[in-house]
Parts: structure tokens; C-alpha cells; sequence
């Protein structure tokens, strides 16, 4: 059992990963929905844990396929997205299995910090994304020293893509409350 297996019982308690509260839901909408290229879009989520985003995503009439490490998310993840258009699967972050050019989008939230080989990953995520495809990450380095700084995130982007903005993400509404840390979108569309 990994230690995401043993927080999968208790992870959608935070605000930002259940997206329980009617707040915070309508703040991830409001962030993610127009990023969307298409009204259908074909999207990855990346280290989906329990699959609110996925979720979110599928609910707005796109079809998301997920992969996380943890059998645990992944069995939350697929209570929660049944009747959806949400394949999830078990699988490693770092090379998932999908053929490339598959997905208009490529979204990992909190994930590219935690891997042992970002630059890898990510040059595996670009793959898998259409000729006009996009790359969507919301990244953070949380006060406890741990995740990417946003200057990290977007010279790793950089190496694999001509451009990488960069949004703070500071609106409590996002996380359920205030925040004293650095937690950003980086958005990448070429």
C-alpha cells in the first residue's frame, strides 16, 4: 500500500481536492472550463488521485481519461465519475500509456513536484498531446519546502515547448481559504 493508498479515505476532505463546496467547485470551473480548446475535448488527467477534476472536466461534456498511482483514488475516482465520459486507470504518472497525439489537454494538478524525473515526465505528457495541443499544470511550492517554484515549472516547459505563462493562484476561493504560499497555472499552448 503507498501513502497515496492510505490518504484516499480522507483526501477529498480538503476543499481543493474534493470539491465539495459549492465555492471552491465554482472556482475551479471558472479556472479550468475556458482553458478548455473545445467543447468536446479529449483530456488527460495526470495523477488524477480521486478524480475531481476529471469529474468537473466530464460533467462540462468532455472526455477525460485519468491515471494515478493508487489503486485507493482510483476506486473513489470511479464512484464518483459513474455515467460520466471518464476512463481511469491505475498507472504510473511518469509514463502513461496512451498513444501520442491522443489528447487535446494535458492537466496534472500537484503531481510533477512529487515524481522522481520531472523533465522526463513532462516531456512524456507533451507527447501525448495533439499538434495544437495544451498543457495545463497547477504546480505550488507549499510552505513545508516541498513542490516546484514557478520559475522551476516553466524552464521545464520551456525545455520541451515554445511557451509557458504563468498565473498565481492566490484566490482563496480556490483552496477554501486563505493561502501563504506559492501556488500558480501554468499554461503552456505551443
Amino acid at each position: 500500500m503507498t501513502s497515496w493508498d492510505e490518504q484516499a479515505d480522507t483526501f477529498d476532505d480538503s476543499p481543493d481536492h474534493g470539491l465539495t463546496d459549492p465555492t471552491v467547485r465554482a472556482a475551479w470551473q471558472h479556472l479550468l472550463l475556458p482553458l478548455m480548446p473545445r467543447p468536446e475535448s479529449r483530456v488527460a488527467d495526470i495523477g488524477c488521485g480521486t478524480g475531481s477534476l476529471a469529474v468537473l472536466l466530464a460533467g462540462a461534456g468532455h472526455s477525460v481519461s485519468g491515471i494515478d498511482l493508487s489503486p485507493r483514488m482510483i476506486a473513489r475516482a470511479r464512484a464518483k465519475a459513474a455515467g460520466l465520459a471518464v476512463d481511469l486507470a491505475v498507472g504510473d504518472a511518469s509514463a502513461p500509456p496512451w498513444d501520442d497525439g491522443r489528447f487535446d489537454v494535458v492537466l496534472s494538478r500537484h503531481v510533477l513536484w512529487a515524481l522522481p524525473d520531472p523533465a522526463a515526465a513532462l516531456r512524456r505528457w507533451v507527447r501525448l498531446l495533439a499538434d495544437d495541443g495544451i498543457l495545463v499544470l497547477v504546480e505550488g511550492r507549499w510552505r513545508t519546502g516541498a513542490g516546484l517554484r514557478a520559475d522551476e515549472a516553466r524552464a521545464l516547459v520551456l525545455a520541451e515547448r515554445g511557451e509557458a505563462a504563468v498565473t498565481r493562484l492566490d484566490d482563496p476561493a480556490l483552496w477554501g481559504g486563505a493561502i501563504d504560499d506559492e501556488r500558480y497555472l501554468l499554461v503552456s499552448r505551443a
